[in-house]
């Protein structure tokens, strides 16, 4: 039986790699869509055992195409996935060959599954996405440069006579709009 990944609606920066066991003049029809009728038939999704894929966060290519960065140094460098998980795998990473298909948390849009990944796709791993530090450096620009009771105080506007003001002035408008009718009707 397949293994079994759950895909959560909240599911947020995870990346799960997969080799892809097929020679490469086969990987043009694997990856591609085809409408037929009502059916649409996608092998790339049927491996995969998705329910929903959106297509613009995978990727499907050649390894050899990373040259001396490597698979796992995209992962790091391309995909910012955490060093210490790159660490622990970049053995098992480093040793695949050929295509893989790498799949990005948001390819499932929200959308709970259960993937059941089968033939040709082999699972190598999944990697959470490092998160950007954060960074309380001062800004450099001259704009930025003061602090806030260097402003001066905004004018309050008096809410009483803002509600005056369009009650007063209600009475024109319909004046004008009956002005502008009776004109037209005559």
């Amino acid at each position: 039986m397949a293994e079994q990944m759950s895909v959560s609606s909240q599911e947020h920066g995870l990346v799960r790699v997969f080799a892809v066991d097929l020679p490469a003049e086969d990987i043009a029809a694997f990856k591609e869509r085809t409408l037929s009728g009502d059916q649409e038939r996608w092998p790339l999704r049927s491996a995969l055992g998705a329910t929903y894929l959106d297509e613009d966060f995978i990727e499907l290519f050649d390894v050899a195409d990373l040259e001396e960065l490597g698979l796992s140094g995209y992962m790091a460098q391309g995909l910012g996935i955490a060093a210490d998980e790159i660490t622990e795998a970049r053995r098992q990473l480093d040793t695949v060959e050929g295509y893989v298909l790498i799949v990005l948390s948001k390819a499932f849009d929200g959308v709970k599954q259960t993937l059941t990944p089968r033939r040709p796709l082999r699972w190598i791993g999944t990697f959470k996405e490092e998160g950007a530090g954060v960074q309380f450096k001062p800004l450099q620009s001259e704009a930025a440069k003061g602090s806030v009771s260097d402003t001066p105080n905004a004018k309050t506007k008096n809410p009483h006579l803002m509600v005056m003001a369009a009650i007063l002035a209600l009475p024109i408008l319909i004046t004008l709009i009956a002005l502008i009718v009776w004109l037209i009707a005559w």
